[in-house]
């Protein structure tokens, strides 16, 4: 029997790893090459589906009044549509309609209401009215929201308690419905930024610009109180505050297709939030649906089940494991760009240049929360892209490349797309404007000298040297504050800083450290040292690395300071204290960064803004830098429509601070992607957020890779196999041994019985 067991043990080993074989064997369309370690079902390597990760959380906001984080961003700019959004290839960045039917122009008035010409002073204009018309043929997606009974009431609303069982995720509902855009859904979508329910990130800076928003933020917080009367405190569900009930002034549906937005005086930045989430739709319908007692207790809401009329909608979202966005089939579809910078031709993505997007069926994003399995699914084929919101993982596997040649021969031989672009955003070196010695200074002549030692400090810290080492080169070293791909960046000769770099065959090259000895010492510190006291001069380098005064970029940095005889003392501390001490203004000399909300110059330039200074007001002006012909520049540029003026303005601003010195313009960082070779139209980019519409997969060339870089290893399963036959064969040996021997007893008992029976009737027959 137990031999039995055994043979029966070996035989199901054997049969479960055949299953386990058969299972990764394809059906249907599947290749018969899929391989057994996939961890994905049979084929699903040639699915028009695009594979990637998240490896922290679940989007914790998918509301777009409330969704203000990257991780979250693959997810709502490609399931809701704002107004407005930016062409996929063009840079400098060109802002495109996406639901409305072209980027409007406001109409100015004055005081009383009369139309102004666009070339009227600033002073003149107190609204900027925007008409924005949409287009008739955008749906939603389907959603139970929408739907309807055969009279016409709505299926899910009310909701009987009895008709939430079993439903716990959206596609649990049997019934969907759609209905068309209208401009009714920006009103109520501007107006929930402004109720206390959601608590907009984005609420106390769009009212400071529309007309009557801030009041009418007052207004819903004394009704939602009313509303609360009798509630208890903390729970979750609370009547609907019908946001169509109440409105003010400044958004305002004229017709089914008109959106009017009235903004305060002028301010043209205005069209970028436009292009925000934060200026999604929400259809009334879906607010009310969501607002049912039970729903929230379920993950029922805006935030975890989004309503869009993108080219995606959210059908699987398992929390901290898996999230799934389909193409949405009620999407009107928009071709692919035409047009792009120099180089997109080449690169092959203008090859689809007009076919309708989107291109893939379906995007699967997979928790990953360890690095090195990501990595290495990735380099299995079983990634597409490692993550989509992330700009650092091609940049990373770059500075691996160029660390390892093992690793680079492996990148190219699986053809890894690593593409890079400088993105919109910026590392600088800032000094105190209120300090002393590096500061301003009080007289004219200290004015002088001080601005003579920030020229010769700028020249010493050799910025090339810093992007080399301490960012492989990923980094392009700035010559002003505005980056490539922004409106008023000047590349080439017209814009290399001539107080730091001279010009050599059309090319920068730094100037010597002579230069920087000879304006170090009209500066009034010749060798380092003051001229009259003879004590050395010692800068305070405030750092909020943590780091205790000592790591290779602060050794590194001490060396470019001391090559020109000045010493620099470095005080590092925790963020929470370098705020502290920035917002203080008591800091000497800072490093900081800055990345855009927005592609235009004058979220560059307000952080030089006078009044924008940090200390005392609170504003982003770090360096607490005063300039009254910089500050005349700015507010003439910040009200300048994109176009050559404002460029001219722009340059104008960029010489100054070139002179001045505040900063050091540092260095721009580059982003980059990782894509499959099998990936088409990839494009990183931090500011168009809506990059899954363009991209394509090649799900063929996917399988033959996948097969091609994950061959099935069948030795240890002979191994193993093996193992145990050495471990079973003794044993049955002994065992079937065991079996003869009781076999044998067995059978000599049986004759022994048989015998003993028998003797009675042979007695009897000798009786006979």
């Amino acid at each position: 029997m137990l031999l039995k067991r055994l043979t029966g043990f070996f035989v199901l080993f054997a049969s479960l790893f055949l299953a386990g074989c058969e299972q990764r064997m394809p059906s249907g369309h599947a290749s018969a090459d899929s391989p057994i370690n996939s961890p994905y079902v049979a084929g699903a390597e040639q699915q028009n589906v695009l594979y990637t990760a998240f490896t922290q959380r679940s989007p914790k906001y998918l509301d777009p009044a409330r969704s203000y984080s990257t991780d979250e961003t693959p997810y709502t700019y490609n399931i809701y549509e704002p107004l407005y959004g930016y062409h996929y290839l063009k840079r400098p960045y060109e802002l495109i309609p996406r639901t409305a039917t072209h980027v409007a122009e406001p109409v100015f008035l004055d005081w009383q209401g009369n139309t102004l010409d666009a070339e009227s002073p600033a002073t003149d204009i107190v609204e900027s009215v925007y008409d924005i018309t949409l287009r008739p043929d955008v749906l939603y997606q389907p959603h139970p929201a929408f739907a309807r009974k055969d009279d016409g009431r709505f299926q899910y609303w009310p909701m009987e308690a009895e008709a939430f069982e079993g439903k716990f995720a959206i596609p649990d509902f049997q019934y969907t419905g759609t209905r068309a855009l209208t401009a009714h859904d920006y009103v109520y979508a501007l107006r929930r930024l402004a109720s206390p329910r959601v608590a907009s990130p984005i609420f106390s800076t769009l009212a400071q610009h529309i007309v009557g928003m801030e009041a009418y933020g007052k207004r819903l917080r004394e009704i939602d109180a009313e509303l609360r009367q009798g509630v208890p405190v903390g729970a979750r569900d609370l009547p609907w505050l019908d946001l169509r009930s109440v409105g003010f002034a400044g958004i305002e549906a004229v017709d089914e297709h008109t959106l009017r937005i009235r903004v305060k005086g002028l301010y043209p930045q205005f069209k970028y939030w436009l292009a925000m989430t934060f200026v999604a739709p929400i259809p009334w319908e879906a607010d009310r649906f969501y607002s049912q007692a039970g729903m929230a207790q379920r993950n029922l809401s805006l935030n975890h089940w989004p309503v869009g009329t993108g080219p995606y909608m959210l059908t699987e979202s398992l929390q901290n494991r898996r999230h799934v966005l389909s193409r949405n089939p009620n999407f009107r579809g928009e071709p692919y760009p035409c047009e792009g910078e120099p180089g997109d031709q080449a690169a092959g993505l203008l090859a689809d240049c007009g076919k309708m997007t989107p291109f893939i069926d379906r995007i699967v994003f997979n928790i990953e929360k360890e690095s090195i399995p990501l990595q290495g699914k990735f380099m299995q084929g079983y990634y597409d892209i490692p993550q989509v919101d992330r700009g650092d993982t091609g940049v990373a596997m770059l500075v691996a490349a160029s660390d390892s040649t093992e690793k680079a021969a492996l990148y190219a031989k699986h053809g890894i797309q690593l593409p890079t672009t400088v993105e919109a955003q910026m590392q600088y070196f800032g000094f105190n404007w209120r300090d002393p010695v590096v500061g301003q200074g009080d007289t004219p002549e200290q004015q002088a000298r001080n601005r003579k030692l920030r020229q010769a400090l700028s020249i010493a810290f050799n910025w090339e040297e810093f992007v080399a080492i301490f960012q492989n080169d990923q980094a392009q070293v700035a010559y002003g504050p505005i980056p490539p791909g922004i409106l008023g960046y000047q590349g080439g000769e017209a814009g290399i800083n001539r107080v730091v770099y001279d010009v050599k065959d059309g090319k920068p090259q730094r100037k010597s450290l002579d230069e920087a000895r000879r304006l170090l010492a009209e500066a009034g510190y010749p060798n380092g040292r003051h001229e009259k006291t003879g004590e050395p001069l010692v800068l305070h380098f405030d750092s909020a690395s943590g780091a205790g005064g000592s790591s290779p970029t602060l050794d590194w940095m001490r060396r470019q300071f001391a090559n020109i005889g000045v010493q620099l003392d470095v005080r590092s501390t925790d963020y929470n204290r370098f705020q502290e001490k920035m917002a203080r203004g008591v800091a000497q000399m800072y490093m900081w960064g800055w990345v855009a909300d927005y592609p235009d110059a004058e979220n560059f330039l307000f952080l030089l803004y006078g009044p924008n200074v940090k200390a005392g007001k609170g504003g982003e002006n770090a360096s607490n830098y005063v300039n009254p012909d910089y500050d005349a520049l700015f507010e003439r540029m910040r009200d300048l429509p994109d176009g050559d003026e404002k460029a001219q303005v722009i340059a104008q601003m960029t010489k100054i601070l070139q002179v001045d010195a505040p900063w050091m313009f540092g260095a721009f960082p580059k982003s980059g992607g990782a894509f499959q070779q099998w990936v088409g139209n990839a494009k990183p980019t931090q500011m168009v957020r809506n990059t899954l519409q363009y991209m394509k997969i090649d799900p063929a060339l996917r399988a033959k890779k996948i097969a091609e870089w994950n061959p099935p290893v069948w030795w240890p399963l002979g191994v193993l196999i093996a193992l145990l036959a050495a471990a079973v064969w003794p044993a049955w040996r002994v065992l079937r041994r065991q079996e003869r021997l009781n076999a044998f007893g067995e059978n000599v008992q049986h004759r022994h019985a048989q015998a003993h029976h028998t003797q009675p009737n042979q007695q009897q027959e000798l009786r006979k």
